[in-house]
């Protein structure tokens, strides 16, 4: 679909661009399209124009995705740019952020407000836009313990606001139509000496860093922590541990040895190689404790020939 006919735009139209730079993991095939829009308005004129044939994939810094090596079809639309990565602190101990600011930098805006309650951003790897859509979170912390609301534009370019409970936030994930666009959200935290919330920010991150294979291409925890069969809690990492794949290899992937619920690229992986190093782990797991891990990191697009 090289050849869509696309509507005039502001911003940016890329053909053919490959989107392994787009990704943490540097893997990924060519998307038919992408769109770098220059504003929200640009980006809603685009889309009430735009066929509603066409696919619409929004990538955000690719930091909890896999796209596939045949690349992806239609557009992909990426909210780069200041108009998309705003932070204000607002009244009330709130802070409204753009879907693309990063989520370290909402962390690091709330602290200098004094804003309390929103740390744990500065361990959640990716993009507000991305929080938002899997209920991100990490050390006890989630996205619905914080946003107040969003918007959002829907394929039709109409847009919406979203309050908390709109949302139906459960682990990892969200219960609003398929489709949606995230503009900017709104959090609230508490009040807190800037100084205290820097220190336990500081406190997430040297705990990540001795934990994680944060200086590699990754994408981030790869499976949701599932329940056991008596309803158990149980952690993704110690069953593939457990399972004996702790450094396990497919081509240019590895199972983090540092932390097993992490998948590498050591070098020149392709996507075949780590979400084939991935659905390995899931079969080693299931045939050792009979527990069906479940993808945390979304797998987008063709793979090759398809």
């Amino acid at each position: 679909m090289s050849d869509l006919a696309l509507p005039p735009v502001r911003g940016q139209l890329l053909r053919g661009e490959k989107l392994a730079p787009f990704t943490w993991f540097r893997v990924g095939g060519p998307a038919d399209a992408v769109f770098l829009p220059a504003d929200e308005a640009d980006l809603a004129d685009f889309l009430k124009a735009l066929s509603p044939d066409i696919p619409v994939t929004v990538l955000g810094v690719g930091s909890n995705v896999i796209v596939r090596d045949g690349g992806l079809e239609g557009v992909v639309i990426r909210l780069a740019g200041r108009a998309f990565a705003a932070i204000e602190a607002l009244e009330g101990a709130r802070i409204k952020a753009g879907a693309g600011a990063l989520d370290a930098m909402v962390a690091k805006a709330a602290a200098k407000a004094g804003v309390a309650g929103l740390e744990f951003y500065v361990g959640v790897p990716g993009t507000i836009g991305g929080a938002l859509t899997m209920n991100a979170g990490c050390y006890g912390r989630e996205t619905k313990d914080v946003v107040v609301e969003a918007t959002a534009l829907t394929r039709a370019g109409e847009r919406l606001t979203l309050s908390n409970e709109d949302f139906g936030f459960s682990y990892r994930k969200n219960a609003l139509p398929a489709g949606l666009i995230f503009l900017s959200a709104t959090f609230e935290g508490a009040p807190d000496a800037p100084e205290a919330i820097s220190a336990r920010m500081a406190a997430i991150t040297v705990k990540r860093e001795g934990s994680q294979p944060i200086r590699e291409k990754t994408g981030g925890s790869t499976f949701k922590n599932p329940h056991a069969p008596n309803g158990d809690k149980l952690s993704a990492w110690m069953l593939v541990d457990e399972a004996g794949l702790r450094g396990a290899r497919r081509g240019g992937a590895q199972v983090s040895e540092k932390h097993a619920n992490f998948l590498i690229n050591t070098g020149e992986a392709s996507a075949a190689d780590i979400e084939g190093l991935g659905e390995d782990v899931r079969n080693a797991v299931r045939a050792h404790r009979g527990v069906e891990l479940e993808w945390e990191i979304k797998r987008l697009g063709r793979t090759t020939g398809s």
